[in-house]
């Protein structure tokens, strides 16, 4: 079994005002921590993983290639699939927090470079 308990030393600033963090990490999946400060954007990006979420704190309005807008609030999830275009904002005034699981495993993300 891979155990994993994010620390605020773990967490890497992506862009500004959003902090990710990889977690556990098995054969076919990953999980990744991440908070969002109000305001903060997440640029329009996309990769191969499926990425499916929950949302634990905060709203967070995902933008998607076609224009559509969906927020996403406390005890919500959602999946992306992979490669769909998307981008996310914090348009409150809250900090978003939540957990992304990736498959396949997202181990190595260009943020964490």
């Amino acid at each position: 079994m891979d155990y994993y308990v994010p620390d605020e030393d773990d967490f890497v600033e992506a862009v500004d005002d959003v902090h990710l963090t990889v977690g556990a990490a098995g054969e076919e999946t990953s999980v990744q921590h991440f908070t969002i400060e109000p305001g903060a954007e997440v640029p329009s990006h996309q990769h191969h993983h499926e990425q499916a979420g929950l949302i634990t704190q905060g709203e967070l309005t995902f933008e998607l290639d076609d224009g559509e807008r969906i927020t996403v609030g406390p005890g919500e999830s959602y999946v992306l699939l992979g490669d769909e275009v998307h981008g996310a904002v914090n348009e409150g005034d809250e900090v978003v927090k939540g957990i992304d699981v990736f498959a396949p495993p997202r181990t190595d993300p260009d943020w964490a470079e």
